[in-house]
């Protein structure tokens, strides 16, 4: 007699029903038109978990990053530079849908108020979640902060790299792109040196 492990998880899963098998029924007549059988056991349930994953890589559509910054807002008498670096991405480029992965280094100024730290990445990763350019990317973290803290100066810098370009097109395996967005405090050069110096020490 064996008896089945009991896991010390539960993995929950929410997608629109309907949305997901429109989804599914897609993407078997891409493995179709491709020349592979949607019907074999080995693909039989893919189309299925790609339709839930794809929902999963664009949740960002569904979430207003403002609203979460507002969430952990709150009044503070610091002036100084806050930096959230090495922050995680991965996107979709929407050129190709082909990810894109890097990191992006974050950094405001306050004027009176603050956010929760986690916020920060949490808007970082709403606006990964979507259909992006690392350009338009750059520029929405940015914006999202700006305008909802109101801080003396915002900063962005992202490093991907794209998989587009390592995987097809010119296969520059290790190229990494660099965009840069910068506001208020941020347009002055000694602040800015300062921000880009301190995102590329280890301090730890």
């Amino acid at each position: 007699m064996t008896t089945k492990k009991k896991l010390n998880y539960e993995k929950v899963e929410e997608f629109d029903p309907g949305t997901t098998e429109e989804l599914a029924m897609h993407y078997k007549e891409i493995l179709r038109l491709i020349g592979e059988n949607p019907d074999r056991e080995g693909l039989e349930k893919t189309p299925l978990r790609v339709a839930k994953a794809i929902q999963f890589l664009t949740q960002g559509y569904d979430i207003d990053p403002k609203e979460i910054l507002n969430s952990a807002k709150f009044r503070e008498d610091y002036r100084e530079m806050v930096i959230v670096k090495d922050i995680e991405i991965y996107s979709l480029c929407e050129h190709h849908m082909v990810p894109f992965i890097g990191k992006a280094h974050v950094a405001y100024i306050p004027d009176k108020y603050i956010t929760g730290l986690s916020k920060i990445a949490r808007v970082v990763d709403i606006y990964a979640r979507r259909l992006q350019v690392q350009e338009r990317l750059t520029m929405q973290i940015k914006e999202a902060i700006n305008d909802t803290l109101k801080p003396l100066g915002v900063a962005v810098v992202i490093e991907a790299q794209h998989l587009c370009m390592s995987m097809r097109g010119v296969q520059k395996q290790n190229s990494v792109t660099t965009t840069s967005d910068f506001v208020g405090a941020f347009e002055r050069d000694k602040t800015r040196q300062e921000f880009l110096h301190l995102i590329s020490t280890k301090l730890h």
